[in-house]
């Protein structure tokens, strides 16, 4: 059996309303609705199933209510799972389920073993806190108490963000949508996690800052190796960032495969949808 993963989920499931026998076989692609026609339920994730690998970066994507951003919120206990495990090797091995942990155990996953980068900077930084306050942030609760380390890595990280380290102690709502997101960035790999979750990244942003932030996302994963998880509507992000995609409709996976291989040979006929939208 491969043993090489570095996050395993399985059955990932989330309903809101009632979790009713039945909701997950009454909803889904075939139905053309993740709504429970019975009990009103929405099975938002249904019974999804993948692994992730060391260094490899993951797509997934999906129009708007195809399930793509509750998965990661799920990852990241943004929101409960309603069933289903997710099991994370630099987490005592990947021998426990995530999920069944106490919520201090949670917490300590989030803030040393994985960041965050969410489409609205607002999710994911505090505006009351300067740039660095918020690197800052995520440092103290990864245990990094020492000042004089936390603004020196403050420093490291924006330059690497390309945020000009002179505007450290300004508060990012000052800043552009680009370079909030940059921000943002930096923040989420402030504690070297060896998983990176970005969810609609350049979404609101102008075609050329999406570029740049693209670009940015990019070499930082190629300079740290980090396992990166991508949820994007947008097939162009998914093709210039991904190496493996899931395709999400209405909670469930239609197809997956090699990224190059499902944009120049999709075989589900939404997936063609998708990628003749982007032609």
């Amino acid at each position: 059996m491969d043993n090489n993963w570095l996050l395993r989920a399985r059955n990932l499931t989330k309903i809101y309303g009632e979790a009713a026998p039945g909701v997950l076989e009454r909803t889904g692609p075939k139905f053309d609705s993740n709504m429970d026609p019975k009990t009103g339920a929405v099975a938002a994730v249904n019974n999804i199933s993948f692994d992730l690998y060391p260094g490899e970066v993951l797509g997934i994507v999906g129009e708007s209510g195809s399930g793509k951003s509750t998965l990661v919120q799920l990852l990241y206990f943004d929101q409960d799972a309603t069933a289903g495990e997710v099991h994370f090797k630099p987490f005592e091995d990947g021998a426990v389920n995530l999920f069944e942990l106490s919520n201090q155990k949670k917490r300590f996953v989030r803030n040393h073993l994985m960041g965050m980068v969410y489409q609205n900077p607002r999710d994911g930084l505090n505006f009351r806190f300067s740039a660095g306050g918020n690197i800052a942030e995520k440092l103290l609760m990864a245990g990094v108490f020492h000042v004089g380390k936390i603004r020196i890595r403050g420093s490291d990280l924006l330059t690497h963000t390309e945020v000009p380290v002179k505007r450290m102690d300004e508060s990012p709502a000052r800043f552009s949508g680009g370079m909030q997101q940059r921000v943002q960035i930096a923040k989420a790999i402030a504690n070297n996690p060896p998983l990176l979750l970005l969810d609609e990244v350049t979404s609101g942003l102008d075609v050329s800052v999406q570029a740049k932030v693209l670009d940015l996302i990019r070499s930082l994963q190629q300079d740290l190796g980090i396992s990166m998880i991508v949820v994007s509507h947008d097939l162009g992000v998914i093709r210039m960032l991904t190496d493996r995609t899931l395709v999400l409709k209405h909670g469930q996976i239609v197809e997956h495969g090699l990224t190059d291989q499902i944009l120049q040979d999709p075989q589900h006929g939404y997936t063609q949808l998708l990628v003749s939208s982007l032609l």
